[in-house]
């Protein structure tokens, strides 16, 4: 069994605070059409080179009321700009569109099959999984950048149509499990897609 959840999976739910001050489930987002629900953190260049193109995206199809929801699970043991406090001022800094969530015992890292940062799943209107994998092509240098596949798959999703590539390879650093090594990978973690 792939350790990543697989496309028509129905998302986990999770119990999780934010840094907005409140605590959230999956059903805080049921006024939602589709939702996207993404792996990221504060210290990742790839989160970082790509958040700009992130931004566009939840911005383009709030629309379609498509929410994004960030969950941050990585150890602050490994890396401590990932801190709940980090998360905090990042988003005061930054104001990102969309919900910022610390998943300190990694819970839903392991529920979703996270991977990398960042790693992103898209939903339906009735919580299946239709897209999961990478943002963009070139996240660390988004001046790189010539497919963005969750545009592709949001933009099928809002006009009707399943994505015609469901699933991709997440680009970026590892998740990083709490006692592990900082490039450890769970032994039934492996790409989505066979090159």
């Amino acid at each position: 069994m792939s350790f990543t959840l697989p496309i028509g999976a129905l998302a986990p739910d999770f119990t999780l605070p934010a840094t907005d001050g409140k605590s959230y489930t999956l059903s805080s987002f049921d006024s939602s059409a589709p939702l996207v629900i993404f792996f990221t953190c504060n210290h990742c260049p790839y989160v970082i080179g790509s958040d700009e193109i992130t931004r566009e995206t939840a911005i383009k199809y709030q629309k379609n009321g498509v929410k994004f929801v960030g969950i941050n699970s990585n150890s602050i043991l490994i890396n401590a700009g990932d801190s709940f406090k980090k998360m905090i001022e990042r988003m005061q800094e930054q104001k990102f569109p969309w919900t910022y969530l610390r998943d300190e015992a990694q819970i839903a890292a392991v529920a979703y099959g996270a991977l990398r940062t960042p790693h992103f799943f898209v939903f339906d209107k009735d919580r299946k999984l239709v897209y999961t994998g990478r943002g963009v092509d070139s996240p660390r240098d988004a001046s790189k950048v010539t497919v963005n596949d969750l545009d592709r798959a949001l933009a099928e999703l809002v006009s009707g149509v399943a994505p015609s590539t469901p699933q991709t390879n997440p680009i970026g650093c590892n998740v990083k499990w709490e006692g592990q090594d900082a490039h450890w990978m769970p032994a039934d973690a492996c790409d989505l897609v066979l090159k």
